[in-house]
């Protein structure tokens, strides 16, 4: 289907995407991974949450990961421009028959809590509590020494659905895969910040999160993280990398936390601030498209994902298959 146009003046303004709350089963140990082996900065802890941030980030977290029974994924957070903004949201989601529910949020202010129309778990928020700046503590960083959270990609059992949907509330798309037998959509990736994508959505069994993603300083922090994780037990937690996307162009790493949630480490994508750029189109038999350079995605890239606490799951309809590793 035709990738849907630009909407400049949408019903509620979305500055970009705010945080996620993963579901863990030890929290311990995911502050083992996340932490002590990312670089995530402890904002508060309890007996059933660490909340965490970026070095760059003044907001109070951008992970919050909760103690549950099983592996999944609560809410992805998205932040507002102001209170107004609010109201329209909610007005704009129960227009559309979707749930409207104002939550009550630690470390928030008032909150918009509903879901999409393939049962994501959305949060919007204007004013989360501020925090001292800590990117010039460099004694502090360690790990991949991640700056900020920079987006959510999604598995979508209809890609080209997800893609107008996201784009009634002003996400315009960057970049995207097309299956050329069908037409239809495989992947899009769609920014409100004006980096190529705050959000995107792949293809397959869903919804499901396919993965967060940190900006990082360079390639080289990379191959530290790297280096790190082979010598301190976690070198079967990396997953894909590193190379280069063709798509975004990110020099990239993806791993894997002990429940299975999937981080890109990532940097080197472009701006996209231009209201009238055309996104760009790769052919899903393209494998540049994936990987610029370095070793094709593993089976488990395409197929594995964190569920949604809530969301039915269903089966893509489009059964086109990229390039896979043996």
């Amino acid at each position: 289907m035709p990738i849907p146009a630009a909407t400049l003046y949408p019903p509620f303004n979305i500055l970009r995407l705010s945080h996620v709350e993963l579901c863990v089963t030890d929290l311990a140990r995911a502050r083992g991974f996340y932490v002590d082996t990312l670089g995530l900065q402890v904002t508060h802890e309890d007996a059933g949450h660490i909340y965490l941030r970026a070095m760059e980030e003044r907001g109070h977290h951008c992970v919050i990961l909760k103690l549950a029974a099983a592996g999944s994924v609560g809410v992805l957070g998205f932040k507002l421009y102001d209170q107004p903004d609010l109201d329209k949201a909610a007005a704009w989601f129960a227009a559309q028959g979707l749930s409207v529910d104002w939550v009550e949020r630690p470390f928030m202010g008032r909150a918009l809590a509903t879901r999409d129309p393939m049962g994501v778990p959305l949060e919007f928020d204007v004013q989360m509590d501020r925090l001292p700046p800590i990117h010039q503590h460099y004694a502090l960083y360690r790990g991949v020494k991640p700056l900020r959270i920079d987006h959510f990609n999604l598995f979508s059992p209809d890609v080209d659905a997800s893609v107008a949907f996201y784009a009634q509330m002003g996400f315009r798309v960057t970049e995207y895969t097309a299956d050329e037998d069908t037409g239809r959509t495989w992947a899009a990736w769609m920014h409100r910040k004006g980096g190529v994508h705050d959000i995107a959505f792949t293809n397959g069994r869903g919804p499901r999160l396919h993965h967060l993603a940190f900006w990082v300083p360079t390639p080289l922090n990379i191959i530290d993280l790297l280096d790190l994780m082979a010598t301190t037990g976690y070198v079967g937690h990396i997953e894909r990398g590193p190379g280069r996307h063709g798509i975004s162009n990110a020099f990239f790493l993806y791993i894997r936390d002990h429940d299975g949630h999937r981080t890109e480490v990532y940097c080197s994508d472009y701006q996209t601030v231009d209201p009238d750029l055309e996104p760009i189109r790769w052919n899903l038999k393209d494998p540049q498209r994936q990987t610029l350079w370095g070793a094709p995605a593993p089976k488990s890239w395409f197929e594995e994902g964190s569920v949604f606490d809530g969301a039915a799951l269903r089966d893509s309809t489009l059964a086109a298959q990229p390039i896979v590793a043996p």
